[in-house]
């Protein structure tokens, strides 16, 4: 079935904005992996004096939500203090667009976290911040699982009710992911993507994910 995009969408995909690469930018991230079929790179020129991002420019690879959302969210941030883009949400770029089928919003949240991994990246750079080692806890787990989103019905992970348990015992971190019938044929897809945002921590964890049916089977 032909998914449907507003009209807002089109444009952006068809005329992103901001499209290239900064020569020495300020800040620079990838987003997303080739694996998953969706990324994008960012660079970013940050005044050293106001922490007004100036100029931003994106490099997309994958499908044309990825592109739009990647268009609209450089609109989005050109102009703001860092500290005013860190606390956008991850649905903001879709909301920018008049909105995205459910199974193209993790698009949005790619968007959105790769600027905001960018301007982490400067922080560090510039001592704004510590490059300090995660602590791994529940909550931190949670947060981590909110930039999942279910690709039924659009809405991450956590809010969505996917999440029965999650458990640090250790060096092992479990977590058990259910979901409703009309859900299961997005199971690979979901596992690939938790995994994916588990292993970008980087800690010295072995992560365990079981994916099961709420009607009490395993998928």
């Amino acid at each position: 079935m032909a998914l449907k995009y507003t009209d807002k969408t089109i444009d952006h995909f068809t005329k992103p904005r901001n499209l290239g690469t900064i020569e020495h930018a300020d800040a620079e991230a990838t987003e997303g992996s080739p694996a998953c079929g969706d990324m994008v790179n960012y660079t970013l020129k940050i005044n050293p004096d106001t922490l007004i991002i100036e100029d931003i420019k994106f490099r997309s690879y994958g499908c044309a939500s990825n592109i739009a959302t990647a268009s609209i969210a450089t609109e989005m941030v050109m102009g703001k203090h860092i500290d005013e883009v860190k606390n956008m949400g991850t649905t903001q770029a879709a909301s920018e667009l008049g909105g995205l089928p459910p199974v193209k919003m993790h698009c949005s949240v790619l968007a959105i976290n790769g600027i905001k991994a960018a301007i982490r990246e400067y922080e560090k750079k510039i001592g704004r911040i510590l490059d300090e080692k995660r602590v791994i806890t529940e909550k931190s787990l949670f947060n981590i699982l909110k930039n999942v989103i279910n690709p039924k019905h659009g809405v991450n992970l956590v809010d969505n009710g996917n999440i029965l348990r999650v458990k640090i015992d250790g060096q092992d971190i479990f977590i058990v992911i259910g979901l409703e019938p009309d859900e299961e044929m997005y199971a690979a897809n979901i596992n690939e993507e938790v995994m994916e945002h588990l292993e970008a921590m980087k800690c010295s964890h072995e992560i365990m994910v079981k994916i099961e049916s709420k009607t009490g089977n395993f998928i």
